[in-house]
């Protein structure tokens, strides 16, 4: 996949309908109220959309937002799978599930961040959004309904996708979080349209693609998180092109068993026993340094009020359970941060969101923003802890896109951005 893309700077777009995949999926008070609790994504769009009014285009936004159910006979044969009562599934359910993913309170905010009118859709290819299409202006925004709404969005349904095409002149992706999705709105409207990436998606691109094919040196990925199962792949084809890698979080309890450690009740995946020693065969013949806990802070239950006790790695007693990496272990990945050219990070070290488990991640995000590396965050719970912590300013690039970041990182296509023009 080329990392180097047509962005919006690259087309004409003056006078022309755009096309603009934006990720705006917030999320929402649970009170059904429709208050915005974070309105990040919708800020990081800012700075397209700006771009694309200022050059006298007219934008035409379209997301996704949560996991609508488009059809009611799906709703209800979901429903009575997760064990709800058949009773509750009623019509009026299915479309007040609806009603609490609109886009309006997007449009709302949009509105008031751009100091101006953004003129909503009642639906996403129907009478209202193709109407209002063919009205729009140079200079004004109009917002598509929930692209999820349609169930043809999600297969990336040819009728659905060209009548989605047939709005615009040019489409600009500029939704990260979403380009390792092969959907209509993310993917096939490409198939019709000229398509070229927003600064969003630029910027992704730059850093992420960047520490992959030409990395400043020495390369030092840390990797966290629950399950090796989930980076098996990225470790893989991180061992190809970085000098280091750290493991910590839930996964290292895996790589501590394979090697006949005693991990007590800490989360374990059996099955992956092999890999993980493949991993450590395949660092030492290729020479990369692969680090492991040498310690660990334990807790008798998973839980905030935890008792808690530090153990050498590989000796957490019967009933314990590992939560967090020990102090020794912190000392070894911060000294490995310290004079690295380029950090890339996915990945809490331990259950960060208790208090009591949460120092080695917070050491290792406070030597990320001490270092004079490159340092990346792989969006996802690395990202929500650097900001939690007030490191985020410190940090070079903070990826909008957890599951497509890291599919980024394992080397997999991503359908979202193979689909634009080549540079």
């Amino acid at each position: 996949m080329s990392y180097n893309k047509k962005t919006v700077k690259d087309v004409d777009v003056k006078g022309k309908k755009v096309l603009l995949r934006c990720d705006f999926n917030v999320p929402m008070a649970k009170d059904g109220s429709g208050v915005i609790t974070d309105d990040k994504r919708i800020r990081a769009a800012l700075p397209t959309i700006q771009y694309l009014l200022e050059q006298g285009a007219a934008v035409i936004a379209c997301s996704h937002m949560g996991k609508p159910e488009p059809s009611f006979e799906k709703f209800v044969k979901k429903g009575t799978e997760k064990g709800k009562d058949p009773a509750k599934l009623t019509e009026e359910a299915w479309k007040k599930s609806l009603a609490d993913l609109t886009l309006a309170p997007v449009a709302n905010r949009l509105g008031e961040l751009l100091g101006m009118d953004i003129i909503m859709a009642k639906d996403v290819v129907g009478e209202d959004a193709q109407a209002k299409a063919a009205a729009l202006q140079p200079g004004q925004i109009l917002l598509l309904e929930n692209t999820r709404f349609e169930k043809g969005e999600k297969k990336n349904d040819p009728e659905f996708t060209k009548a989605l095409a047939s709005m615009a002149d040019v489409y600009v992706s500029d939704a990260f979080g979403a380009v390792h999705r092969c959907h209509a709105s993310t993917a096939g409207v490409a198939d019709y349209l000229p398509a070229v990436s927003g600064f969003l998606i630029q910027k992704e691109l730059d850093f992420i693609g960047g520490a992959l094919a030409n990395p400043k040196r020495p390369l030092v990925a840390i990797l966290g998180g629950s399950k090796v199962s989930s980076k098996i792949g990225v470790i893989n084809n991180l061992l190809e092109i970085a000098d280091t890698i750290i493991i910590g979080g839930g996964m290292a309890y895996t790589f501590s068993a394979a090697q006949g450690g005693k991990i007590g009740n800490s989360l374990f995946e059996a099955d992956w026993q092999e890999y993980a020693l493949e991993m450590i065969k395949k660092a030492a013949d290729k020479g990369v340094k692969l680090l492991l806990p040498v310690d660990t802070v334990c807790g008798d239950k998973f839980g905030p009020d935890a008792n808690t006790l530090t153990v050498t790695a590989g000796q957490i007693p019967d009933g314990w359970e590992g939560m967090d990496i020990g102090p020794k272990t912190v000392e070894l990945y911060c000294n490995a941060v310290k004079d690295a050219g380029t950090v890339i990070w996915n990945g809490p070290m331990g259950v960060f969101e208790f208090p009591a488990f949460a120092a080695g991640t917070e050491a290792v995000a406070e030597a990320l923003s001490k270092t004079e590396a490159i340092t990346i965050i792989g969006g996802g719970d690395s990202a929500a802890a650097v900001q939690q912590l007030g490191y985020a300013d410190k940090m070079t690039h903070i990826s909008t896109g957890g599951g497509a970041s890291l599919e980024f990182m394992e080397g997999k296509d991503l359908p979202g951005v193979s689909c634009l023009l080549d540079a």
